[in-house]
């Protein structure tokens, strides 16, 4: 299954609540092609339908994501948006009347994620991680 639509603006990194590290370099990297070639691979495969897509972009969720970087794992990390579980208290929107759409949003964001995330390290990343594990460390 895909998705046939536009690709949307590149999200803003947020300036706080995610870590600062190399948050810049990333946020050029999404705007010089990884946001746009992380969501191609991702629409050419996601469950999301073009109604639950309108649902996404009428939330204004794509504005919520947060891409930084893992030192620690050496990748990119991020934090996808999604409906949250109180959507029927709150009438989020007209159209999110069931746990299964609200389940396929939230899932198909969090692929989004993983989608540019993977792109951004293996297409767009050419620094290397300088952390290093403690040399005392139990061997497994």
């Amino acid at each position: 299954m895909s998705l046939e639509v536009a690709t949307p603006p590149v999200p803003e990194i947020p300036t706080e609540g995610a870590p600062a590290e190399r948050r810049g370099e990333i946020a050029s990297l999404l705007q010089e092609g990884a946001w746009a070639d992380g969501f191609e691979t991702w629409a050419s495969s996601t469950r999301v339908t073009a109604a639950q897509w309108t649902i996404v972009r009428e939330l204004r969720l794509l504005g919520q994501f947060a891409f930084f970087w893992d030192e620690f794992a050496d990748r990119v990390g991020y934090h996808a948006p999604g409906i949250p579980e109180d959507w029927r208290e709150r009438s989020i929107h007209p159209a999110v009347t069931s746990w299964e759409t609200v389940s396929s949003i939230n899932a198909g964001l969090t692929e989004l994620g993983q989608a540019v995330s993977e792109t951004l390290k293996a297409e767009y990343i050419t620094w290397e991680s300088s952390y290093e594990p403690p040399s005392d460390l139990p061997e497994f």
